[in-house]
């Protein structure tokens, strides 16, 4: 699997985001449609910028891929010249194609993939300037974004709250969001990695005991997703995709964060929350997309299968007696190679797959489809299969 992962970033995934490089305004271009036809005067999102920054950042720090830290520097210079708000601080929504400030909303979930981008960028190039954009906007998500119960949601260009319209769905309004709170944490995860910031260590241990004691539902054995200002649950919804990525990232947090007491009180929870996605949604080679009100979206998303990988593969390093783990993980790059990997001729994944096996239409790239989820799960394999014999 690791042979053929390596060979598929090589020359699948890291082509194909290159290409997208836009010489003349900067960043990358914001949109393919499902029959590639590639938009360049779409607008760019910065979570898309970001991801990117974070994608080519941490790919250039591989043995042999080492040349991708100037698609990195490209990504940094349009996140800090044009998706920062040098007026009233943090990271915009969207910009046009050609850098002017579009959608002003300021959410937390984009300042803290910024951090997110900016660290790895930081561990890559030493560029001090980086991670001291990535601790401007921690002190704006501290100052701006939080209240006593934990972290807000959306806010306008000034930081005043408005509705969390963005990170909302399936009926609901939710004024805090599992989604936020766990890349807040991947976040200050690696931020912490590269800093060794008391603070920011203090702030993953609040954020522990939220996950364990708010989010995880102990008798579901699963993460609620939307809730009201004070964590309490509004819909019943099963996030599979989300549920095995939070079982990784809870782990690689409890490894950065090294404190042996939160170790011991939420490393059973992530293993809890993985055998329970096992047990669920694990069918036909891959994972299904979501439960709400006992029933299944049985479409196959590609991000939901890149993190299904990684989960499964950490569970398996996590305890190596559970080798059905480490089967699952290469029963879905199965999957994601006979199905989710788009043959066509200058074309990445698909977004989703029917349950048949045949591609839902819809774009191959837009501001939330990046090389974040499945670049990820490449780098991953890569570094953790070098231990498995």
């Amino acid at each position: 699997m690791v042979n053929e992962i390596r060979e598929h970033l090589k020359n699948g995934i890291i082509p194909f985001w290159e290409n997208l490089k836009d010489e003349e305004f900067g960043g990358y271009y914001g949109y393919m449609d499902y029959d590639l036809a590639l938009d360049k005067k779409y607008e760019k999102g910065c979570i898309l910028n970001s991801r990117i920054l974070w994608f080519f950042s941490s790919v250039s720090r591989l043995a042999g891929f080492e040349k991708e830290r100037e698609y990195a520097d490209h990504a940094y210079q349009f996140l800090k010249e044009k998706c920062l708000d040098q007026e009233c601080g943090g990271v915009f929504w969207s910009v046009t194609y050609d850098g002017k400030p579009l959608d002003t909303t300021k959410h937390t979930y984009n300042q803290a993939f910024a951090i997110y981008a900016l660290s790895s960028y930081y561990d890559t190039t030493g560029n001090e300037e980086a991670i001291s954009i990535a601790r401007d906007l921690q002190k704006i998500i501290e100052e701006k974004c939080t209240d006593e119960f934990g972290y807000l949601e959306a806010f306008n260009r000034n930081f005043q709250p408005e509705e969390n319209d963005k990170l909302s769905e399936n009926g609901v309004i939710a004024e805090k969001t599992m989604n936020t709170l766990l890349h807040v944490f991947e976040a200050y995860t690696e931020f912490y990695r590269v800093t060794k910031d008391k603070f920011t260590g203090d702030r993953l241990r609040f954020m522990l005991d939220l996950f364990a004691d708010k989010v995880y539902n102990p008798a579901q054995k699963r993460q609620e997703v939307f809730f009201d200002r004070q964590w309490n649950t509004l819909i019943d919804l099963y996030s599979y995709g989300h549920d095995i990525e939070t079982s990784w990232l809870i782990d690689r947090g409890l490894e950065v964060l090294d404190d042996p007491a939160y170790t011991e009180k939420v490393a059973p929870v992530t293993k809890e929350i993985l055998a329970n996605v096992y047990e669920t949604a694990y069918r036909d080679h891959s994972l299904m997309n979501e439960c709400e009100n006992g029933i299944n979206d049985t479409t196959r998303v590609w991000w939901v299968q890149a993190e299904s990988v990684v989960g499964f593969l950490n569970g398996y390093q996590k305890d190596p007696t559970e080798k059905k783990y480490l089967q699952a993980a290469e029963d879905v790059w199965g999957y994601i190679k006979n199905y989710m990997i788009d043959k066509r001729n200058g074309s990445e994944w698909y977004w989703c797959i029917h349950e048949d096996h045949t591609p839902v239409e819809k774009p191959i790239v837009e501001p939330w489809k990046c090389p974040y989820h499945n670049g990820r799960m490449c780098i991953e394999v890569i570094r953790r299969m070098k231990d498995i014999a």
